[in-house]
């Protein structure tokens, strides 16, 4: 086992150079500027804030003044002949409508409260979204690093090898079968190792279509970690996510702002009262014609009441209803998905927790049975190739011990991310379980 830790922490100075890291902290704040998805839903949750004063301002008063000077050249044409005349003319008007009954402007600002709501949620899930992203393709990096960094220290041990059987070869101490075996194992090597040397490049880019940059260097993940499983009964798990997810809130929320829609439709075929206050200032009457000075102030109560608008008004409460019917059928697409998100994430994660632990097992067993072959080919016992199984055994097994650490971090953030408790405190837990930067 000495010799694999001296090849491993030579390969690790190779693949992971004395320079600063980013730990998982800072490639999530990094993330937090540049990814164009949250950046987005912020700016709709804007947009509902918008929608909601617009709804709201309809319904307050509403003031306009206008305000028209002129001049006029009057031509008058009588019997005895024509009269003409050049004169000034002011017009001022101050108007003030005031919605008094109008339930369709009521419904409509009860339904961009929801939306905005809506959206307020959905800009919660980006963000938890993003946490679990950044989460994904952080640790994916770090599985592709030490997926090539064991390939890489296996075919060094295979090179090795591959020189020691050909001078034993060379002394007729082995057959050519056995040097045939180890140079078919350091080929297929070979070959592993620039596929995941590939699998690196592919999740080094993943992580930077999050950050707009590319960050070659990351912090590992200390081997002290205690993985423990989630506790607790998985029934009160679900019906907690149905509680707190902010996509499932989003989703109940789109369905009380489409029966407010639906409402805000009904209301179109009731009356609409409305008051209007009004003041006029002239000296020029009908098509500009000179008048005496005229001050008017008008009080009135105005009441509209539909008739008919060709179908319109009936087509959009079809259309409206059937929103709604769109929004409960995502509503219930959802929370599915969302159950299942939450059971699978606890159970996986507490699987992970076991795996981790008799992967560890079986890792330990893997260096003896190597060692003890390595003895027994010094003493003639067994073939090169016995070897070689044993060796591929135990970097299979340190491949899957390492699996089974990043997956089980990954689906413990899905956990809390369905829950809908994710948030940048679990990203700093999250980042404490990672070794120091240089």
């Amino acid at each position: 086992m000495t010799k694999v830790r001296c090849i491993l922490a030579g390969v690790v100075c190779v693949f992971a150079s004395n320079v600063w890291a980013d730990d998982l902290l800072t490639v999530f704040r990094k993330a937090v500027d540049a990814d164009p998805t949250l950046r987005s839903a912020q700016l709709k949750a804007d947009i509902g804030s918008a929608q909601k004063g617009q709804a709201l301002g309809r319904m307050m008063p509403q003031v306009m003044g206008t305000a028209n000077w002129s001049t006029n050249n009057q031509n008058v044409q009588y019997r005895t002949g024509d009269v003409q005349s050049n004169y000034r003319g002011t017009r001022y008007q101050v108007s003030l409508n005031q919605t008094l009954v109008d339930f369709a402007k009521y419904w409509d600002w009860r339904r961009a409260a929801k939306v905005e709501d809506q959206y307020e949620f959905e800009s919660i899930d980006a963000q938890n979204t993003l946490i679990l992203e950044v989460v994904k393709r952080y640790f994916s990096v770090l599985l592709a690093e030490d997926q090539l960094s064991y390939k890489h220290t296996e075919k060094q041990l295979t090179e090795k090898q591959l020189q020691q059987t050909q001078k034993q070869f060379g002394k007729q101490l082995l057959k050519i079968t056995e040097v045939y075996a180890v140079e078919a194992r350091l080929a297929q090597l070979v070959a592993d190792e620039i596929q995941a040397e590939a699998e690196l490049v592919t999740a080094q880019q993943t992580l930077r279509e999050l950050t707009g940059e590319t960050i070659t260097t990351l912090n590992k993940l200390r081997p002290d970690i205690a993985y423990k499983p989630l506790e607790g009964d998985l029934q009160q798990w679900l019906e907690m996510a149905q509680s707190n997810n902010p996509l499932l809130v989003s989703k109940n929320l789109a369905i009380e702002a489409a029966k407010n829609s639906v409402a805000a439709q009904k209301s179109k075929y009731l009356p609409v009262v409305d008051l209007q206050l009004n003041f006029f200032d002239t000296d020029t009457g009908f098509q500009s014609t000179r008048t005496a000075p005229i001050q008017t102030q008008v009080a009135a109560i105005n009441v509209n009441v539909p008739i008919f608008e060709g179908g319109t008004t009936t087509h959009q409460l079809f259309e409206a209803q059937h929103r709604l019917e769109i929004s409960k059928s995502e509503n219930e697409a959802t929370l599915r998905s969302l159950l299942k998100e939450t059971g699978d994430s606890f159970l996986t994660t507490n699987a992970s927790s076991r795996h981790i632990k008799a992967a560890v097992k079986a890792v330990e067993s893997a260096v003896k049975s190597r060692e003890s072959m390595e003895k027994g080919l010094k003493y003639g016992v067994v073939t090169i190739g016995d070897l070689l199984k044993v060796q591929q055994s135990e970097f299979l097994a340190l491949r899957d011990l390492s699996k089974a650490k990043y997956a089980y971090i990954i689906n413990r953030v899905r956990f809390l991310r369905a829950l809908g408790s994710v948030n940048e405190q679990n990203v700093l837990e999250v980042n404490d379980w990672l070794e120091a930067s240089n």
